[in-house]
């Protein structure tokens, strides 16, 4: 399976969020965590993960007769590089964009389901804005955003520190406008 195929599906970058962090985690424990997934579907996802080298067994245990595999996240296996998302298809992207956002409805569902889950306190943000910028204004604010976002990729869990799922969605809103100035000139 190719890195498109395996990371572009919901339950697997659901699967991909759960573990991120430096976490180890078994397959019960996903199951737990994503509790509206079935207990096959999530041991199927973790299987073709594992497979891939995206999640690697730190330690294995015998636990009431069976071999109970504790994973970790290979970080560097879930990205998508460069070249490969030059090369995605229209579809690839669209596929992709379906994926990234049925995960994170299902992770939002997922906090607002928990006890005393509460959106004010919890900082919970969703706003969307149009923002006119230039080409070179857009690579500047995506860099802007990227340095934001890698100072704190290597935080650890730590004492008051909780996960939080981040993301960001650029694309342009319609069609630029038409000028009836000519370039040329």
């Amino acid at each position: 399976m190719d890195t498109l195929d395996l990371l572009l599906h919901p339950v697997r970058l659901r699967i991909v969020h759960a573990m991120s962090g430096g976490r180890v985690r078994t397959t019960a424990d996903l199951c737990a965590r994503m509790s509206d997934i079935s207990k096959t579907s999530v041991y199927r996802h973790v299987g073709l993960l594992a497979d891939a080298g995206v999640l690697e067994v730190v330690d294995e245990r015998r636990v009431h007769g069976a071999v109970e595999r504790h994973y970790r996240l290979r970080q560097k296996r879930t990205t998508i590089d460069a070249e490969t998302a030059a090369s995605m298809s229209l579809d690839d992207h669209r596929q992709g964009f379906t994926s990234a956002m049925a995960a994170l409805h299902a992770e939002f569902n997922a906090y607002l389901d928990r006890d005393g889950a509460d959106p004010a306190a919890d900082l919970v943000g969703y706003r969307q804005s149009v923002l006119w910028l230039t080409r070179d204004e857009l690579a500047e604010m995506i860099d802007d955003m990227r340095e934001v976002l890698v100072a704190r990729w290597g935080n650890q869990p730590a004492p008051g520190r909780t996960p939080h799922l981040v993301s960001a969605i650029v694309f342009p809103a319609e069609e630029p406008p038409q000028t009836d100035v000519d370039p040329q000139a």
